[in-house]
Formats: C-alpha cells, structure tokens, sequence
C-alpha cells in the first residue's frame, strides 16, 4: 500500500483522535479550535501536496486520482475558512465544543472518504460516515431554545436514513443485476439495463442517498428546516462542503455510465431532467415568500441543485467540468454568505431579511461580504456565479435542452429578485434603533477578504479551474 496515497486521510485521522483525546481531558475553550485549526492547515497542505498522485487503494475500492483531489482541495479550503470566521462559536455551547470540533473533523472525514470511494459498501459507509456526524451536529445549539434545533435534527436524521434505506435498496439491486460492487464494472454494465424499468429504478435508487445530500427535489424537505435550527456555524458546514462531494460522487457515477455518443441515455436522463426543473421551481419560488436569511438560503440550495443538475444531464465531459466548476464556486459563495450571518447575529441566533438594514453602517466590510456572497449566488457578473451558471445553460443547450435551459433562465431571473432585495437592505434602509456598529475580528476579516477575491478571480478568470475541472473528469470517465 502507497500511504503517500493516503496521507490526507491519515491527517484527518490523526486529527479526529486528537480532538477525541480532548473530549475526555475537558480544556479550555480555545485549545480544540486550535487543534481544529492545525488539522484543518495540514490537510489542506496535503491535500494540494497529494492533487498530482493518482492510485488504487484497499484492493481497488479507493481511487486516488485529479478528481478526487481538486474535490479534496476544495473542501479544504473550505474547511479552513469555516474555523477562521466561526471563532466565537456563538450559537453553541461552551460545554460541548470539544465534541464539536470532533463531529466537525468526523464528517469532514467522511466526506473526503467518499470522494475517492469507488465501490458501492464503501461509498455507503463514508455517506454515513458524514451523515451521523452531521445528525449529532445540527442539536447543538443554544439560545433558540430546544424545540427548532430537536424538529430540525429529528427530521435531518429521519429524511436521511429514509435516503439511505433507499440507496442501499438500489445498491442490492445494481449487484444482483451485474454481479460486483465496484462502480467500474457495475456502472458501465448498468447502461444496457438503464432504458428498462427494473435497471432505471436500481440507478435512481442508488442515486438517493446523493440527492439528497444535494437537496434536490424531492429529496429536500430536511434543508430549510435544518438551516433555520441549526447553529449559524453549522449551517454553514451542512450548506456547502456535503454539497460539492455529492457533486463529486454524482460525476463520477454519470461518467461512468454515459452512453457511447449516438446511443440514447435512456429513463435515468429523463428523470434526472424532471428533478432539475423540480428543484429549480420550487426553490427558487418558495425562497421569494422567505423572511429568515438562513431558510431563504436553504430554498434557493434547493434550486442550485437542480442547475447543477444541468451539467449531468448534458452526459458529456465538458458538462461534467462545467458542474465541478459551479459545485467548487458555490462552496466559496455559501461560505460569504453564512460569514456574513455569522459576524452580524450577536449571539447566534437567526436573522431575518429586516436585521441586515443599513448593515453598511454598522460594518461596511461585512456588508461588503454580504452582498457580494448574494450577487455571486444571483448569477450576477463578474462573481463566479455568472460564469458558472453561463457554462452550464451553455452545456445543456449544445447537449439539445434548449426547454430546460429556457426554464433555467427564467428561475435565474426569480433569484435575482429575492437575493437583491437583502442587498437593498443592506445599502438602502437605515439601520434600526440603537444598532450600533459590529466589531469584526480579525479573522472573520481575512476570511471574508479570501471569499471575494476567490468569487471574483474565478469569475474573472475561470480558465485554470475549468482546465482542471476538464482533466479531471476526463481521468473520471
């Protein structure tokens, strides 16, 4: 075995034992955000150390390659920025931030498992990994009292091991119809079965447990509700990172079994198409009718699924790359969105639209921040988000769904109205009575510097990543 392979998982290991051993010692509040911090710079350095390696692991159930790796770096980085703006922790309790840190790394964990698993038990258990982490996450919480945090943590762990019941269904029906667990040789085996009703239900089945990850219609009911109990820093976690390896392993999948160019992709296709306009419908409708910041964020993710949905159903490489592309950005603008909620709530709790008045005032960085994080999120130039969502409309139309990407436009103009009307707050309406100005850490400072520069560099320039998106899926398929 190469260990060198695997040495983002060793730190991550190492990390998740050392935040364990401190659980049991009881220290002061500031040494498990500092060990979380050491975890999380050294994993990310491997991370970018290990982004060249490529490789097979525990008898080819593990697959180190580009893909897998630029996915790592991304959730890395991402990580980072999560404990640079999150270090007051105002939403959970001094008491159990030790386990915090440790569910934190867990997850984290699991979901850097799964982006390089590449047989079926062993992507389930990394799912679930990550997930159980994320169940015991969401009711730590203090401050808007038991009842949101417990409905929101009941109804995370039901809808997700309803998912899980269901993907293990279709996984038991993708072995007995190819006979492996491995994606290589079930995947591709699954595409001569895909047009029949039996092999369409297995691969829908499997894909499941992604969807919903992903929030993608009807796999959503858990997202608005688990943003809104959730502790500001743990929805911030939970909104993007889960994400974009969903993305990862959905790509992966779709490489696998698109059809020889010619063929037709079959009911798989057709669904996956539905869902997208599902999602982005819905969504984006729903989000228009929302007050709290953080629930109109967990719609309008609802909608991002199903544009990023847009991507998979193209079935091509550069469509595969576009939705790596998005997924990578939407991680950076969820993050400058939930720093923003993070800094401004002054203990923790939620914020409605009607808080962020005359937020320019009181903090022009982090009003900055914040409108920023909802240009990029509406699709706006020169935010990655433009670009993004410029690449996959592009995709699906040369891929022959013009009616799809007509709807696509359509929600696209629905966002706008709901993401600018926080910015008009923001700019436009004075602050309420006695809102004095918010001091913003240092940290929160240089994070939020990092999340526009990076929206804006890929907006700008998006030729590096999309480059990189390209080969590494072109390694995928």
């Amino acid at each position: 075995m190469n260990a060198q392979l695997f040495f983002p998982e060793l730190v991550l290991c190492a990390g998740c034992l050392a935040a364990f051993v401190l659980t049991l010692t009881g220290p002061s509040a500031r040494v498990p955000r500092l060990c979380a911090l050491v975890v999380a710079a050294l994993f990310a350095a491997a991370c970018f150390w290990s982004l060249p390696l490529e490789g097979s692991l525990f008898a080819g159930a593990y697959r180190v390659d580009l893909f897998s790796q630029m996915v790592k770096c991304a959730m890395a980085s991402g990580f980072v920025l999560i404990l640079l703006f999150g270090a007051d922790l105002k939403g959970v309790p001094g008491e159990v931030r030790p386990e915090y840190y440790l569910f934190l790394l867990t997850s984290l964990l699991g979901l850097t498992l799964l982006v390089s698993s590449v047989e079926l038990l062993t992507l389930f258990i990394a799912l679930e990994l990550s997930s159980y982490s994320l169940y015991l996450l969401v009711p730590l919480r203090r401050g808007e009292g038991l009842r949101a945090q417990m409905e929101a943590s009941v109804k995370y762990i039901l809808f997700g091991v309803a998912a899980s019941g269901i993907m293990l269904f279709g996984m038991s029906y993708v072995f007995g119809l190819t006979g492996t667990t491995y994606l290589d040789q079930a995947v591709p085996a699954m595409r001569a079965l895909a047009g029949t009703p039996i092999g369409a239900a297995a691969l829908l089945a499997l894909l499941a447990g992604l969807l919903f990850k992903l929030a993608v219609f009807p796999f959503h009911f858990w997202a608005p509700d688990v943003y809104q109990g959730a502790s500001n820093d743990t929805a911030a976690f939970v909104a993007s990172l889960p994400k974009v390896a969903a993305v990862a392993v959905l790509l992966r999948l779709a490489a696998m079994a698109a059809p020889p160019e010619g063929l037709a992709a079959g009911h798989v296709q057709a669904a996956l198409t539905g869902l997208s306009v599902a999602s982005m419908f819905y969504g984006n409708l729903t989000a228009l009718a929302q007050k709290d910041v953080k629930r109109m964020l967990g719609f309008s993710g609802i909608a991002h699924a199903g544009y990023l949905l847009l991507g998979v159903v193209a079935l091509d490489a550069w469509g595969f790359a576009s939705a790596l592309y998005y997924a990578t950005a939407y991680v950076f603008m969820m993050l400058a969105a939930f720093l923003g909620l993070c800094a401004v709530s002054p203990d923790g709790g939620n914020l409605t639209v009607d808080d962020l008045s005359g937020l320019h005032k009181r903090s022009p960085i982090l009003a900055f921040v914040l409108a920023a994080s909802m240009f990029a999120l509406a699709g706006i130039p020169p935010f990655a988000g433009f670009m993004g969502k410029f690449m996959l409309l592009a995709t699906a139309y040369k891929a022959g769904h013009g009616v799809l990407v007509a709807m696509a436009a359509v929600n696209t103009a629905l966002a706008i109205w709901y993401y600018l009307q926080v910015v008009r707050r923001i700019y436009t309406v004075a602050p309420a009575e006695g809102a004095g100005p918010i001091a913003v850490d240092s940290g929160t400072r240089l994070a939020g510097i990092c999340l526009v520069v990076l929206m804006i560099a890929l907006g700008l320039a998006p030729e590096t990543l999309v480059r990189l998106a390209a080969s590494a899926v072109r390694m995928a398929m």
